[in-house]
């Protein structure tokens, strides 16, 4: 089996999310981030699995479901943080890894057992986003060096990333790419991808004001442009 660990932020207002305000305000972002939270923890009960964790940084909420193991997150910067995650789980339970963040709200069962299935055949499972990050790792044999002074939240990140496992030389398995929620226009492309997702309702619930009308706008005319 394959553990699925989570990697996510509590979401209090002014912590999270922070890139959408505005058009949102600091309330507002943090609303849509524990929808986006919720949203991701449901596909992942849903999907088969050794061991399901959170590796929260914060306290868990009511969006928490149950059968997760909740863990603090480790480190300062984000490759210290998603290393120690791995770490941490291969410790509770020794068993290939796979690790997704709560950015990526449309992301379904049948994704995360493609890169679960993917492990056994290969040493790891790369997910590339469309900023130029990742949404998903996975790695048959966790190890935290794999990680460790890896360039995070820059447009190469995913790049680096992934030269990093070659220079490993691991057999690594592409998974289709998915868009990051970082900004408002990335929120109205991925709620039209899943509409019928807690994270699409409580955007429309959020979207009354005139500047997010705009921004969602904006979002739609970019994607007919693709």
């Amino acid at each position: 089996m394959t553990t699925i660990v989570t990697i996510a932020k509590e979401p209090v207002a002014g912590r999270v999310k922070t890139r959408l305000t505005p058009p949102l305000s600091p309330a507002q972002a943090a609303l849509l981030a524990e929808a986006a939270i919720e949203d991701t923890l449901r596909t992942v009960a849903a999907t088969p699995a050794g061991q399901r964790v959170l590796a929260l940084d914060g306290l868990p909420g009511s969006w928490l479901p149950p059968g997760f193991v909740v863990i603090p997150q480790r480190g300062t910067g984000l490759d210290e943080r998603l290393a120690a995650a791995f770490a941490d789980c291969r410790r509770l339970r020794p068993e290939p890894v796979v690790l997704i963040g709560m950015d990526t709200p449309q992301v379904t069962p049948g994704l995360l057992r493609d890169a679960a299935e993917a492990l056994t055949e290969c040493d790891a499972v790369f997910g590339p986003a469309a900023d130029g990050g990742f949404w998903l790792l996975g790695l048959r044999r966790p190890d935290p060096g794999l990680l460790l002074g890896v360039p995070m939240s820059r447009p190469y990140t995913g790049a680096a990333q992934l030269e990093r496992l070659s220079r490993a030389g691991l057999a690594v398995r592409r998974l289709p790419e998915l868009t990051d929620v970082d900004t408002a226009a990335d929120a109205f492309r991925v709620a039209a991808e899943t509409p019928a997702s807690r994270f699409a309702a409580t955007l429309r619930g959020l979207a009354g004001s005139p500047e997010a009308r705009v921004t969602e706008a904006r979002a739609t005319e970019a994607g007919a442009l693709r």
